[in-house]
């Protein structure tokens, strides 16, 4: 896997966090909801500082922030303990730099409905396929594809990565497949269904929907796709090889990065999976932690199939949603 991701973005934080502290300094927390309706007036105010990721390469590092090690205090051992103001700073920063791009949105069943995550190692996780895991792999997703209406773009903040850990991504749009492949993962064969994060979607009754695994967007091929959650033993075997030979391609195109404090990366989750590499988290306080907030691109079209999907009953949380 490569270390760099490419392009790196520059950029001057200093208007930026200027900002975000004023906002801070009125509503206290990332979580006030007066706070929450002041940020894309805010963001239109921050002119051209962060456009999403060009559709040629689906990702791009945003560099230039920096993120106070000391300042942080210690990596929470689970999200729940994550302090509402000990990290509002970034929160904000985050918040302001997704609705740059778009609308930063939640969910009901996942972190409160926060709409920013915190992602850290947690005792008791290590071995599933979310992002509180540490010692199994993260194989490549893209962002709740369970749902249709999973985020169009993700951001990625480092606060903390002191054993460098690695985040792969890969676009499916460097991908070499065949045109026999393409189209036979663009039928609805199977479903993709919630992982762990999502206790009560799991547990759902409704019939999970099949859904296509590639299809064409404006900018390019795009994908849906999370093989840890698709039960792929129900589908026929050409179906399985075309399957297999994607995830191969994927893993071959592939770069890892490996985010430094203060880096944020932007991912196009229509394009663009996204992984981990393994690590031992030590829980000491010092282990890798990340901000997340997913990002929705009003105007953007997805297959029409996707609007009859039930979601398995999860419902996002969108501040800016009438009615």
């Amino acid at each position: 896997m490569g270390l760099n991701v490419t392009p790196v973005r520059e950029i001057s934080p200093d208007t930026l966090l200027d900002r975000a502290n004023a906002l801070i300094s009125t509503y206290k927390t990332a979580s006030n909801p007066e706070l929450i309706q002041q940020l894309p007036q805010a963001a239109a105010e921050l002119g051209d500082l962060c456009p999403p990721p060009d559709p040629a390469t689906g990702m791009h590092v945003l560099r230039g922030l920096n993120a106070d090690d000391t300042a942080l205090g210690a990596t929470p051992p689970s999200w729940s303990d994550a302090s509402p103001t000990r990290t509002a700073e970034w929160d904000v920063v985050l918040l302001l730099l997704a609705s740059a791009m778009g609308r930063p949105f939640g969910w009901e069943g996942q972190q409160d409905g926060r709409l920013v995550h915190d992602i850290v190692p947690s005792r008791g996780h290590e071995h599933e396929q979310t992002g509180a895991s540490s010692t199994v792999t993260l194989s490549a997703h893209n962002e709740d594809a369970f749902h249709h209406r999973r985020a169009h773009l993700m951001l990625l903040g480092c606060l903390r990565n002191p054993d460098r850990v690695a985040t792969s991504a890969a676009s499916v749009r460097h991908a070499s497949l065949e045109d026999a492949d393409v189209e036979a993962l663009s039928a609805p064969v199977l479903p993709i269904l919630p992982d762990d994060a999502y206790d009560e979607a799991r547990d759902s009754p409704l019939e999970p929907p099949r859904v296509p695994t590639l299809w064409h967007g404006e900018d390019g091929l795009c994908l849906r796709f999370d093989p840890a959650y698709t039960p792929l033993e129900q589908a026929g075997a050409d179906y399985r090889a075309a399957y297999g030979r994607l995830c191969r391609e994927l893993d071959r195109v592939k770069v890892g990065v490996r985010l430094e404090p203060g880096d944020v990366l932007v991912i196009d989750n229509d394009a663009v999976v996204h992984g981990r590499e393994p690590f031992r988290a030590r829980y000491d306080g010092t282990d890798r932690w990340l901000k997340r907030v997913s990002v929705r691109l009003p105007g953007r079209d997805r297959p029409s199939a996707e609007a009859a999907e039930h979601g398995y009953g999860q419902q996002p949380i969108d501040p800016y949603e009438e009615g």
